[in-house]
């Protein structure tokens, strides 16, 4: 499978390295139980205890996180919001991580930290 934003990469590769970059934060914070995955709009979304927490497309790791959160997330060099498909307008909600702060497990946990306490105050949505 191939995505033309990610020309000549393999896509379920990526997918699956951010997969498990996350995985290994969850770990970290003593919940990789609580952590799970499902096939979303040609990525993967991640939820923590049940509510939406991190999308894995073939652009990055983008984060869930609090408005505050987000300010200070995209100061970082390589945030940015997330764009769910060509011509689609930025996330008001989701903010792509720099590979740097994906890699690092021990930062990564703590915005993954971040993103389920934010959640948390969030009802389900009920379709």
């Amino acid at each position: 499978m191939r995505d033309s934003l990610c020309a000549g990469v393999n896509k379920p590769a990526v997918l699956d390295a951010m997969r498990r970059d996350l995985e290994d934060a969850a770990t970290h914070l003593g919940r990789p139980h609580d952590l799970r995955f499902k096939a979303m709009f040609g990525g993967l979304m991640a939820y923590l205890d049940g509510k939406p927490c991190a999308w894995l497309t073939a652009g990055g790791l983008a984060l869930k996180v609090a408005p505050a959160d987000q300010r200070t997330l995209l100061q970082l060099d390589g945030a940015a919001r997330l764009i769910a498909k060509p011509g689609a307008a930025p996330s008001r909600h989701f903010i792509l991580l720099p590979a740097a702060l994906r890699r690092d497990t021990g930062q990564l946990a703590g915005w993954l930290a971040r993103s389920a306490a934010h959640t948390a105050t969030k009802p389900v949505a009920r379709r």
